[in-house]
């Protein structure tokens, strides 16, 4: 097992969504920028985070994801379809926990291989 997944495994679910919308975030203009008219994947991240704060139940917050993947199936393969997939897994961190390590991954996938180091020093930071 990765450090991030250990380290995932042992944080507050509500953390976790936090801490994989940021990771989505990160990589979200490579989405953006390719599609600009579609917000699927901004929303589900503001979905994200409106679930952390209480504001969102989690079957609106399942919704966001499906609409963010759904936007991934849309994109042409590369950074901005893991982009969408990072976002889409962000929120639905608010239904499974584990979600949160795939945000990770895929956002890892759309950006540089230091993506990593500021994923676990940010988790890290949340405990």
């Amino acid at each position: 097992m990765d450090r991030i997944a250990e380290l995932a495994a042992k944080t507050d679910q509500r953390k976790l969504a936090f801490w994989a919308a940021g990771c989505a975030e990160r990589v979200l203009p490579h989405f953006e920028k390719k599609y600009p008219k579609d917000n699927r994947p901004r929303k589900a991240i503001e979905a994200a985070r409106a679930w952390v704060r209480g504001e969102l139940s989690v079957g609106k917050a399942r919704s966001a994801a499906f609409a963010s993947h759904a936007a991934a199936r849309d994109a042409e393969e590369g950074a901005a379809r893991a982009a969408a997939r990072a976002a889409g897994h962000a929120v639905a961190t608010a239904h499974v926990a584990g979600h949160a390590v795939h945000a990770a991954n895929y956002a890892a996938a759309a950006a540089v291989p230091e993506e990593r180091n500021w994923q676990y020093r940010r988790l890290l930071a949340l405990q």
